[in-house]
């Protein structure tokens, strides 16, 4: 059995997700404990708990300690499986980061794995929806990855609320990713709003074109706005695509304008770009799994992430796969046997 301190390296949900996505996957029993013990709340929280049980589901687990405020768990994985799952997470939780766990096992299922999720699909402390769509699925594809998502309702802080329906095909590996020069042909976007006013979309929208434009790029953000009896919301994400894809977004919060919000997008891109990353952050923690399934792969991105570093460790742990970090004069490039 392998035991994981949860409250070692970034010590947050993340240790938990990756490590039993990773467990289910290699089918190695699991000890976490001390989840989340340096946070304010410790322990499990809803999203945590969903994410571990889709993880049960798909890989036919036994497990202990799967409640609300747990801090230890023990997960004992079976033989993955298809199918369909549906899982409401009850509160703002955000699905993408259910989802994240969820995928990295799901495509070595021996049929198609289908699941609907409710919760939230626009949340603080994850990828909103868009990013995931725009950005995380379009660079698994390019690894062999086969996929399909949709949003059917959006869903903020603090009601939650929101569909989300994924497809996920069988696939017999993953193919490496080599990117170390980006090849940037346009920029496009996302800028919604709902339960707000459209122009609260639109002002988010011009102020990230403009900031874009006026580094030389073609810019183009679609505007969606929307109603619903749930909570208000809205955000922006921008994406660079070309050889590869590489995201900036930014949510709206009380106080905060809707310029300000198209800024922090535009310039959370920029970081990326001005560096010559090949993928941000962001999809540099979300990477790591995949790139241990592939072997062979290198990148770079702008920083080393305590998230990454984790994530890292995690995977190593697990798998035995061991990654090269080299610092180069704005990035860091990673890359694996």
């Amino acid at each position: 059995m392998i035991e994981i301190d949860g409250s070692s390296g970034e010590g947050g949900g993340a240790v938990v997700r990756i490590s039993a996505a990773l467990a289910s996957l290699t089918s190695k029993k699991l000890n976490i404990k001390n989840i989340r013990a340096q946070r304010p709340r410790k322990g499990l929280s809803s999203q945590h708990l969903m994410a571990l049980t889709a993880l049960s589901w798909l890989c036919n687990a036994e497990f202990q300690g799967f409640h609300t405020g747990s801090e230890e768990i023990f997960f004992c994985p079976g033989k993955l499986r298809g199918g369909n799952l549906e899982l409401d997470i009850k509160t703002a939780g955000s699905m993408a980061l259910v989802l994240q766990a969820f995928m990295i096992p799901a495509p070595f299922a021996p049929k198609k794995v289908e699941i609907t999720l409710k919760g939230g699909s626009d949340v603080r402390w994850a990828p909103p929806y868009d990013y995931l769509k725009h950005v995380t699925l379009p660079v698994l594809e390019m690894m062999g990855y086969k996929s399909r998502i949709e949003l059917i309702q959006r869903g903020h802080y603090p009601r939650g609320g929101g569909i989300l329906k994924a497809e996920i095909l069988p696939v017999k590996k993953l193919n490496p990713l080599k990117i170390l020069e980006p090849e940037i042909d346009s920029i496009k976007g996302i800028s919604h709003a709902t339960n707000l006013p459209l122009h609260v979309a639109e002002r988010q929208a011009l102020a990230a074109h403009k900031i874009l434009a006026k580094k030389g790029y073609e810019v183009d953000i679609a505007v969606e706005h929307s109603t619903n009896n749930l909570s208000p919301g809205s955000g922006i994400v921008v994406w660079a695509q070309g050889n590869t894809r590489i995201g900036g977004n930014a949510l709206g919060k009380r106080g905060k304008s809707a310029e300000k919000v198209g800024e922090d997008a535009a310039k959370n891109l920029l970081y990326s770009l001005e560096r010559e990353a090949t993928l941000d952050n962001y999809m540099g923690d979300q990477i790591i799994p995949y790139m241990a399934l592939a072997g062979g792969s290198c990148f770079k991105i702008p920083t080393l992430s305590s998230h990454a570093r984790t994530n890292i460790q995690l995977v190593k742990k697990i798998t035995g796969n061991v990654f090269r970090v080299h610092p180069r004069e704005e990035v860091v490039e990673i890359s694996t046997k």
